[in-house]
């Protein structure tokens, strides 16, 4: 049975090898999945997100990407906070996180379009990160939960305690600042858009509430349309694995798109 430390010590052993460390990098879905890994509870989890991460690092032209993506340098700071880990984790956490902060060469961008995990590209829906002033426990994570899911428009979210962060993902005509509005009618949590800044920074933005007016589902769970807005997986480019013949690895991507699909939805 999957879960989430074989799929990540699958991973990882797909990114010890050099010629797939740039389509993991390059896939839109790879990154994100990890960067969520990185606030996992499971000490074995944690490790083999880390060394994941760090085999990855090792293809020079993948580290601004890394460095880059979105909650990747403040979940890892938190990481290295973190205490109780063991000096295994922590240790490679610093250093990987080292090089990351590190001044790289500019490498002019190749994107790709192969997909890993979820394809975040489907052409009706995209992603929006918010930090949520005020999400500090699971009950209030259970409030701001119910306060999306009345969400007309609300594709998918998951969240990063941590950081109080929650991504979510929603159809592309559905204004941000619903959600805002939405979050805010619990009167105990207030959430901002995470965005970066020309200089690569994480900046929060308000939303402004005013006016807006957020469509409310009538039945649930029809914020979730799985048919029609599930995002379509490519099966056009192979990874290359150590562990498996050619003929498997299709299977394999199959099952862990399936297992993210029920772990990050909700």
């Amino acid at each position: 049975m999957m879960d989430a430390l074989s799929v990540v010590s699958q991973l990882r052993d797909l990114a010890s090898e050099p010629q797939n460390r740039e389509m993991i990098v390059q896939d839109q879905g790879c990154l994100p999945g990890l960067v969520l890994f990185l606030d996992h509870q499971n000490p074995d989890v944690l490790f083999a997100t880390v060394q994941t991460l760090r085999y990855l690092a090792e293809l020079t032209p993948n580290i601004s990407t890394m460095k880059n993506e979105l909650g990747m340098m403040v979940s890892l700071e938190d990481l290295i906070g973190r205490e109780g880990l063991s000096i295994d984790i922590t240790a490679l956490a610093q250093e990987l996180f080292g090089i990351l902060s590190a001044p790289v060469p500019r490498i002019p961008e190749r994107r790709k379009k192969s997909q890993f995990f979820i394809n975040s590209t489907h052409k009706k829906a995209k992603s929006v990160t918010l930090h949520i002033q005020g999400l500090d426990s699971t009950d209030q994570r259970g409030l701001c939960e119910e306060a999306l899911l009345t969400v007309k428009g609300v594709i998918s979210f998951t969240f990063q305690m941590a950081s109080k962060r929650c991504t979510v993902r929603i159809r592309s005509d559905l204004p941000t600042e619903s959600l805002a509005s939405a979050i805010a009618a619990t009167k105990v949590l207030s959430a901002q858009q995470v965005v970066k800044n020309e200089a690569g920074e994480e900046v929060f933005i308000l939303l402004d509430q005013s006016g807006v007016e957020v469509q409310q589902n009538s039945a649930l769970p029809d914020y979730l349309p799985e048919e029609e807005e599930s995002p379509e997986r490519e099966v056009d480019r192979a990874i290359s694995r150590t562990t498996a013949k050619e003929d498997s690895s299709g299977s394999w991507l199959n099952s862990a798109a399936s297992f993210l699909t029920k772990t990050f939805y909700w």
